[in-house]
């Protein structure tokens, strides 16, 4: 059975919604700059992708605003678009698996500050991440009328894409359609300290300068906020629908098995080539030249591109988003550039719009610990 991506929305910090997204990232317009949502004087890192233009109350009901942080509020207004994307208007037989890697963090902050005032003895850091987890999949659910399967999942940036593969299976099995994907971010005072206690961020005050995948400058990346939620259908109820076909996906653990979970997704897909990759792009010496050995290894020369250069890295959000970029590449037949980059490895690393008939499109993703993760699109035929 094939599965069928539907509908698409899309929160970026370079463009809120699908076109003005893809328009901003082939014309090679970043939204990385200095934080704004507090004060990042005193941290060592002090730039972000930050999502702007986005005002929660046009959006969703005054009651829900109290109750939620910035993350969900978007993830329920992007499955709002999503859906109304893919033209779906009767919800009830529909699943939800999304994904999240830090998205309660500025809700955990908050809240267990309002705990603390009660004492110590009232604050669980657990409760109210166990909260925000079940609010990213189960509000969507609530909100839309999802009577569906409903699930999180957390595995950093490949989250993101194990979101969508699981979304598969829900498929496989007969749920009707499923939203998925992921909006991610820990923008907030406290989600910052964690972010910089990887080692991975980077310290550069400049944004063209800072986030530097494959380059011989690489010393980390820029975290940001957003993501993609889209829909997923079979073949038979996608009909003349959809963007194109989520035709295989794998994941594996450990550091030495990102050749490994290429070759899988390959093999589920029953594809032998791949017209682009979308690469993780970690800007991490050492994890670049595994990537770009990895890709070189299993596909030969390829073309490769991180258009997440110009958002940063949205975590959970950020495999979502890219899954999304290479459905409107294939879309269109065009691929978007990594900017601000000078190619290091031996890799055909795209950095300016290269027009191109796509069939197929490959999306890579890590996660901190060892997660891998790989999901091979199709041209809807």
């Amino acid at each position: 059975m094939k599965t069928i991506v539907t509908g698409l929305s899309v929160a970026a910090p370079n463009g809120l919604g699908v076109e003005d997204y893809w328009s901003a990232t082939l014309a090679g317009r970043g939204g990385i700059g200095r934080l704004t949502r507090f004060d990042p004087s005193r941290y060592a890192a002090t730039l972000a992708g930050e999502v702007t233009g986005f005002d929660a109350a046009e959006h969703l009901p005054g009651r829900l605003l109290p109750q939620t942080d910035p993350m969900t509020r978007l993830s329920l207004a992007s499955a709002a678009w999503a859906l109304e994307d893919a033209g779906i208007e009767e919800t009830g037989g529909g699943g939800v698996v999304t994904a999240s890697t830090g998205g309660g963090f500025e809700f955990g902050q908050r809240e267990l500050g309002n705990l603390w005032s009660k004492g110590p003895k009232h604050v669980s850091a657990y409760q109210s991440f166990a909260w925000f987890y079940a609010v990213n999949s189960g509000q969507i659910s609530i909100r839309e009328g999802l009577r569906g399967p409903s699930s999180v999942l957390v595995s950093d940036q490949a989250g993101g894409l194990d979101a969508l593969g699981h979304a598969r299976r829900q498929i496989r099995g007969g749920t009707p359609f499923v939203v998925s994907g992921a909006v991610d971010g820990a923008l907030c005072p406290w989600g910052w300290v964690s972010l910089l206690a990887s080692g991975r961020v980077s310290t550069s005050a400049d944004p063209e300068r800072a986030y530097l995948p494959f380059d011989t400058g690489a010393a980390g990346h820029v975290p940001g906020e957003g993501g993609a939620i889209l829909v997923l259908e079979s073949e038979e109820t996608a009909g003349e629908r959809g963007y194109g076909e989520l035709a295989g996906y794998a994941a594996t653990f450990g550091v030495d098995a990102y050749r490994r979970v290429i070759e899988l997704a390959l093999a589920d897909a029953g594809e032998s080539t791949v017209d682009v990759v979308f690469a993780d792009a970690a800007a991490v010496p050492e994890l670049d030249l595994a990537e770009a050995e990895a890709i070189t290894a299993v596909l030969g020369t390829v073309p490769v591109t991180a258009p997440k250069t110009m958002t940063g890295r949205l975590y959970a959000g950020g495999g979502a988003l890219d899954v999304a970029s290479a459905l409107l590449a294939i879309r269109d037949g065009v691929i978007p550039p990594t900017t601000n980059v000078t190619n290091a490895y031996d890799l055909d690393l795209v950095t300016m719009p290269r027009p191109a008939p796509l069939r197929t499109a490959l999306v890579l993703a890590r996660g901190q610990g060892g997660f891998n993760s790989a999901i091979l699109l199709r041209r809807k035929d």
